[in-house]
Order: C-alpha cells, then sequence, then structure tokens
C-alpha cells in the first residue's frame, strides 16, 4: 500500500492510500472509507480490488479535521462525531474529484473509473456519480443518501448499485425506497438489493455487524457489475 499526498481544489491536501495492481490496471476505483477513517478493513478492501486488477485509491476524507493517518475505533462513536460534522457536500465533492483527478493523472481513462463506499461512503460514492463522469458506483448501505442526496438522483452518470440491510435500524425501508423511487423516476440505471437478515455494516469482516453470507452474495454481485461496466 502507497502513501500518497495530493492537492484538493480548496487549498487542502489529502492523503490517500493506493493499491497497485500487478500487472497494467484495468480500470480505477475510488474506495471511499466508513466514518472511521482509512482503517486497516478500508485498506484491505483497497488491496481486494488490486487484486483483481484495479488500480485502487482510497482518500482520507477527514482531512481537514483529522491528523493524516487517522484511524478510529469501531466501539466507540464519540471521536467519530467532530469530523463528521466537519464534513460538506462541497468538500466531499473536491475530494472526490481530486481522488478521480489521481486515477486518471496515473493513466486510467476517464470512463473507467468507478467509486464504491460504505456507509458514509456509500452516501459519497453516490455524490461521486452525481458528480463526475463515473462508469458506475456502488453503495454499501449508504446512510443519508435519502436525507441529503435525493435531489441527485437525475444527475448519475453511470449505473449505481445500492445494498442495504435489512435489520439496519439506521436506514429504514422507507429511505431506501424513497432512493429507489427518486431514480425510477429520474430514468437512471441500477440494482438495488436489500440483504433481508443482514444489518448496517454488514460488509464489514470486523465485529458483530458482520453478516457471511449476505456479504458474500453482495461482493459476487459487486463484481460481476464492475466488471460488466468497466470492462
Amino acid at each position: 500500500m502507497e502513501l500518497k499526498t495530493i492537492h484538493v481544489s480548496d487549498g487542502t491536501e489529502m492523503q490517500v492510500h493506493v493499491a497497485r495492481p500487478s500487472g497494467t490496471p484495468r480500470a480505477g476505483i475510488i474506495v471511499i472509507q466508513e466514518a472511521f477513517g482509512v482503517t486497516d478493513y478500508i485498506e484491505r478492501m483497497a488491496a481486494r480490488f488490486a487484486a483483481a486488477g484495479y488500480l485502487a485509491v482510497a482518500p482520507e476524507v477527514f482531512h481537514r479535521s483529522a491528523q493524516p493517518g487517522t484511524a478510529l475505533s469501531y466501539d466507540d462513536f464519540e471521536p467519530v462525531k467532530p469530523h463528521m460534522a466537519a464534513l460538506s457536500i462541497e468538500g466531499q465533492e473536491a475530494d472526490l474529484k481530486a481522488a478521480y483527478d489521481f486515477l486518471v493523472s496515473e493513466g486510467i481513462p476517464d470512463a473507467k473509473v468507478a467509486a464504491l463506499g460504505f456507509c458514509m461512503g456509500g452516501r459519497a460514492s453516490f455524490l461521486a456519480n452525481a458528480t463526475l463522469p463515473l462508469a458506475c458506483a456502488v453503495s454499501f448501505y449508504g446512510g443519508g443518501i435519502a436525507d441529503q442526496l435525493i435531489d441527485r438522483a437525475g444527475k448519475l452518470s453511470g449505473p449505481q448499485v445500492l445494498l442495504w440491510g435489512g435489520k439496519d435500524a439506521h436506514i429504514l425501508p422507507a429511505n431506501t425506497r424513497a432512493v429507489a423511487d427518486a431514480l425510477i423516476a429520474a430514468g437512471k440505471p441500477f440494482v438495488d438489493v436489500t440483504f433481508s437478515e443482514a444489518g448496517h455494516a454488514f460488509a464489514r469482516d470486523v465485529g458483530d455487524h458482520y453478516h457471511e453470507a449476505s456479504a458474500r452474495e453482495a461482493w459476487a454481485l459487486v463484481d460481476s457489475f464492475l466488471t460488466e461496466h468497466l470492462s
């Protein structure tokens, strides 16, 4: 895993974690963190994509409020709150554009970049799809899409995957239906899957949120989706 510092359009600098494939990259993926920072789990997900032939970059989107390399504990949400409060839509758009530009500067064709994120990163992945000329995007349990980004549904550039947990106490069925309804109304292509036995963060193989069967099915879907749209 490489660590690089890249410039963001608002004058800030952001550290990114870069995972490279062994050969020429087939495409590029922006891997967007959960609320806990670029943790070992997020780095492993970037490495997973690199092993599949993608150039993966995981930006530290808390760079305006946290020191480079900050990764917080899954067991205590209190230290996370000030960093979440410091986020803005405009700042995230700038960060996502910087990560996208980095991939393009590394030789990835601009038509072969995707975004994928978890929780707040799932929301950011939807935002990236509405802001950048992405080939496609994936949102794992993207809380806040219905509340904050529903008006962006008509701006999505590429097909969108939405993955939800049926037992997620943070994202209710009314929220997931609102997102799907907005995409249908906008005529945008999307895949919307709820795993009935899974809760929030079901794909993270750390802690008691993990639901192995749902995660396995979700990753099979995601891998097929990315192969189709990034080939």
